[in-house]
């Protein structure tokens, strides 16, 4: 059957080294884009590695510049039929700081390397080796078929690791050309590395920092103790007005109005383990009542990500003039992030704490967004990738982490569907960033069955 020679071509080209040869050359190029000496690698990403291979696929590609002035951005498109549903593959070339010392000995970010059963390399789970996979796809269905059978477009940009400046601004400038009936790309991890995972979208991130700013310098302790306000006692009880002790969000306004009841049915049967290697679960934190799953994927969090009062590596006896705490809060659909500050900035004054102020940042904000689980489109891909692998994928309505996915989903106003070819315990982020062989192989079949029956028999 042509269905099973294109995913038989496909797993062939993970099996005869070529997959993971071309995947070598795009992880040596150090596309850091959280340093700024790393723009001209950012350039020559887009340029000399992905026009290439798209145009060799019949693709038009153009490198745009950022209006953000950021990194560059690809779009190709191939156009096969007006008339044809056409398909958006968005990837990101750019990556996380390199941290080569930090690496285990004999490994680095920029060369690819096999290892008791784990390849190497910076950007093979974020994202490189994901976008590799589904462009290799495109390749597999277009040798064996001759044509997609959909018009597809592709773009990849080299700024998500800052937050994707410019990418919502380039949507909007580029609705039209960048129009199409669905959304599909991959990032982030599986559930487990045993099971092939659909995602629907992801939580927002809103990020904001509780400044107690009371006076210029720092007293001592024993002639000012009970005499000056501390300003981090104040700080922990701000934190304490909003979130109890157990994780629970105090605040109504900050939760969500409630999980819908396709997403709990989704994630009815979904339990969450730790990995060998990850931490346990805490099983009374977060909101009571919830499953694992739903605290994950359907409501939201609020975190303490820094802390900062004195000096706790030189402290002295001294009361410290300020205290900051920098916060977030990952949040569903079914919430309204316009109001969040204004009703903590409200929750405080009430309970006495006028003195912390609390200040958005200037970090790029992902809003929150999901594709009904019972959208047909889902379903579609749910049956696609079963027929390929034979195991019924889980469908997550979003993760419970954050990606500009809102540019698709608002902006273009597309159905979103993430297929993604990681797991996670892939040090994304860190330093020894691995990908496994399994997930990558199979990875190749999904996918390339996947495109495979969008040009057959797709959706309207």
């Amino acid at each position: 059957m042509p269905r099973h020679a294109a995913l038989d071509r496909a797993a062939a080209s993970y099996d005869s080294g070529s997959f993971l040869a071309e995947l070598a050359q795009l992880v040596a190029v150090p596309t850091e884009s959280q340093e700024p000496s790393a723009a001209p690698y950012l350039a020559a990403y887009l340029t000399e590695h992905l026009r290439p291979k798209l145009e060799q696929m019949g693709f038009v590609a153009d490198v745009l510049v950022n209006p953000a002035a950021a990194g560059p951005l690809l779009l190709a498109e191939r156009l096969e039929d007006p008339d044809l549903p056409t398909v958006l593959i968005y990837g990101h070339g750019d990556v996380v700081r390199g941290l080569d010392e930090a690496w285990d000995e004999g490994l680095s970010p920029w060369q690819l390397a096999e290892r008791d059963g784990r390849i190497y390399g910076r950007g093979v789970a974020d994202n490189k080796g994901q976008h590799a996979i589904n462009l290799a796809a495109l390749e597999s269905v277009l040798a064996q078929r001759g044509r997609l059978g959909f018009n597809a477009k592709v773009l990849i940009e080299t700024s998500e690791e800052t937050g994707s400046p410019g990418l919502q601004e380039l949507c909007r400038n580029h609705k039209e050309q960048l129009a199409a009936d669905l959304l599909i790309a991959s990032d982030g991890p599986r559930l487990s590395p045993e099971q092939p995972t659909i995602f629907l979208g992801s939580r927002g991130a809103l990020n904001f920092d509780l400044v107690v700013d009371l006076r210029e310098s720092a007293h001592h302790s024993g002639n000012w103790g009970g005499l000056l306000a501390n300003p981090a006692v104040l700080l922990a009880h701000a934190i304490a007005t909003i979130v109890s002790k157990d994780g629970a969000i105090r605040i109504p306004e900050l939760k969500p109005r409630a999980i819908p009841s396709s997403v709990k049915g989704a994630l009815h049967d979904i339990h969450l383990d730790s990995m060998p290697g990850e931490p346990a679960i805490d099983p009374d934190w977060g909101e009571p009542g919830l499953s694992a799953a739903e605290k994950v994927f359907a409501w939201s969090t609020f975190e303490v990500l820094a802390w900062a009062a004195g000096d706790l590596a030189n402290p002295v006896n001294a009361i410290p003039p300020r205290a900051t705490a920098h916060c977030q809060i990952r949040y569903t659909v079914d919430t309204e992030p316009e109001a969040f500050l204004p009703a903590i900035r409200e929750r405080l004054a009430e309970a006495g704490l006028g003195e912390v102020k609390v200040r958005p940042t200037d970090l790029a904000q992902w809003r929150a967004t999901r594709t009904d689980p019972e959208h047909h489109r889902v379903t579609f891909t749910r049956r696609s990738i079963e027929r390929t692998t034979g195991r019924a994928p889980v469908v997550l309505p979003n993760i419970g982490g954050s990606l500009p996915n809102d540019c698709f989903a608002e902006i273009l106003g597309m159905p979103t569907i993430w297929v993604p070819h990681s797991y996670r315990g892939c040090c994304q982020h860190a330093p020894n960033e691995h990908a496994l062989p399994q997930i990558l192989r199979e990875g190749l079949q999904i996918m390339t069955g996947l495109l495979w029956d969008l040009g057959e028999n797709g959706p309207p």
